[in-house]
This record gives structure tokens, C-alpha cells and sequence, in this order.
């Protein structure tokens, strides 16, 4: 049964990031052919909570779909404990989850 809802979650997650990548690369895209710097990308991103909003909704969906994805290479590979794959996996989704989100109010509230 966690299998399961783990797969759904994994595809939730998947279905969000899809529109938020296409997002992503077209911001590149478009500050690359402005000939934007990095100080110059900084200072639009500063202070703006939609782009805040936006990246850490990212994060978090990323976080955990690379949490799942990695349980399930884990089982795979190395077997093992199903409770010890959930609490590596939690862990994993945690610790990318704080990374991310701390990057993304360094640019935001810096």
C-alpha cells in the first residue's frame, strides 16, 4: 500500500514540476539572450516573493520526488529494510528540502 502511494506521489509531484521546468527554462532562456548578468538576475529576484513562492514550491517538489526516486533505486539495488528506506528516504527529501529553500531565501531576502 505505501508502494502505491508513493508512485502516485512520485507522479503528483512530477506533474507539478512539469509546468514549473518549463517556466524555469524559459526564464534562462530569456535573461541568456538579454545578455543578463548574475548581479543583474539578483537584483530582479530580490525581494520578490512570487519568485520565492514559485522556486520554493519547486524545491519542495523536487525534494521529495528525488526522495522517492531514490528509495526506489535504493530497494532495487540494495534491498534491505522497507523502514529503513522510509526513514533514509524522509531524511534524504528533508535535507534537499532545507538546502533548497534556504538557497532560495538567500536570493529572495538577500
Amino acid at each position: 500500500m505505501l508502494d502505491a502511494r508513493l508512485f502516485l506521489l512520485q507522479r503528483a509531484t512530477a506533474i507539478v514540476m512539469a509546468p514549473l521546468v518549463l517556466i524555469h527554462l524559459a526564464v534562462i532562456i530569456f535573461a541568456v539572450r538579454g545578455g543578463f548578468d548574475a548581479a543583474e538576475i539578483l537584483s530582479r529576484t530580490r525581494g520578490s516573493w512570487v519568485w520565492g513562492g514559485f522556486y520554493s514550491l519547486f524545491v519542495i517538489a523536487a525534494s521529495v520526488h528525488a526522495a522517492i526516486g531514490l528509495r526506489t533505486i535504493g530497494f532495487e539495488t540494495f534491498g534491505g529494510s522497507r523502514r529503513t528506506l522510509d526513514v533514509v528516504t524522509i531524511a534524504v527529501a528533508a535535507v534537499l528540502a532545507l538546502l533548497g529553500l534556504r538557497a532560495v531565501f538567500a536570493v529572495v531576502a538577500s
